[in-house]
């Protein structure tokens, strides 16, 4: 992975976030040397899911409420079937997805997570890929599968 000393990433996720799919890219960040926060709905702790029990919790760096798109060089999604599906219900998830497409820098969404860019309505037209599970869901949303 390239350098990235002086970016700052957010991993927006909650409860139910797939275990790997936020710690692995997590550490390859701030390995990278980026300034990673984990933004989530509330302060405190997130608790993820491990291929099929309740895994390890992470510390919350920031709650949804303290940050804006202008904040971040890029975003994470990380998948699983819960996170995704409680963020894509949440308006202020949804706007600042919104808001942080809007700027043009790299989002990124992993496994079920391109539920969140098809609820904020930034999926048609792109090329995606997701979890065999959704490809309808992100084909009926205007992605290219």
């Amino acid at each position: 992975m390239q350098n990235l000393n002086g970016k700052a990433v957010a991993i927006l996720a909650t409860n139910g976030f797939e275990q790997s799919e936020l710690e692995v890219p997590l550490k390859a960040l701030r390995d990278a040397g980026a300034d990673v926060h984990v933004v989530s709905l509330e302060a405190g702790e997130i608790k993820g899911w491990d291929k099929d029990d309740w895994g390890n919790s992470v510390p919350v760096d920031k709650v949804l409420g303290e940050v804006s798109a202008e904040d971040y060089d890029a975003i994470v999604l990380p998948g699983g079937q819960i996170n995704p599906d409680l963020l894509r219900v949440d308006r202020r998830a949804v706007e600042f997805v919104r808001d942080f497409d809007s700027t043009g820098k790299t989002l990124a969404a992993v496994c079920h997570a391109p539920w969140v860019l098809i609820e904020a309505g930034v999926i048609k037209g792109r090329r995606v890929t997701s979890y065999k599970s959704i490809v309808t869901d992100v084909k009926n949303a205007g992605g290219l599968y």
